[in-house]
């Protein structure tokens, strides 16, 4: 079982996977400071010197924190944007795969379906 284990997890796909959240995780983190320290205050600077972050409106004992939630779509809409872009760049990078030579032809003269090495049709018996 161990070594049923250990095939499993040094297979590519799993390894590719483990990378990938890291490097995701670490990537989050670069784009949320960029968000919070850099876009929103520019942002807020530019509509008046708000900050977003103390932007909150208290219903009773709530306190609804919009502010933090615009940061959360900023956030979002600058990972989706990029991760859109590595995945066009990457499918423009992808070589188109060349059409597979073909098994079968069409008799002429009864248009059924024969291998494309055979000389006589099966099924009408005529020569082609």
């Amino acid at each position: 079982m161990l070594k049923e284990f250990k095939d499993f997890a040094m297979r590519g796909n799993v390894m590719d996977l483990a990378i990938a959240v890291i490097i995701g995780g670490a990537f989050g983190k670069i784009i949320a400071s960029l968000v919070n320290d850099v876009l929103m205050p520019l942002i807020g600077l530019l509509l008046g010197g708000i900050s977003f972050s103390n932007l909150s409106v208290t219903v009773n004992e709530a306190v609804i924190a919009y502010g933090l939630f615009i940061q959360a779509i900023v956030d979002f809409v600058i990972v989706a944007f990029v991760i859109f872009l590595l995945v066009r760049s990457m499918n423009r990078m992808k070589k188109p795969e060349a059409a597979a030579e073909p098994t079968t032809k069409e008799c002429p003269y009864c248009f059924s379906t024969v291998p494309i090495k055979a000389t006589r049709c099966p099924n009408c018996t005529s020569q082609l």
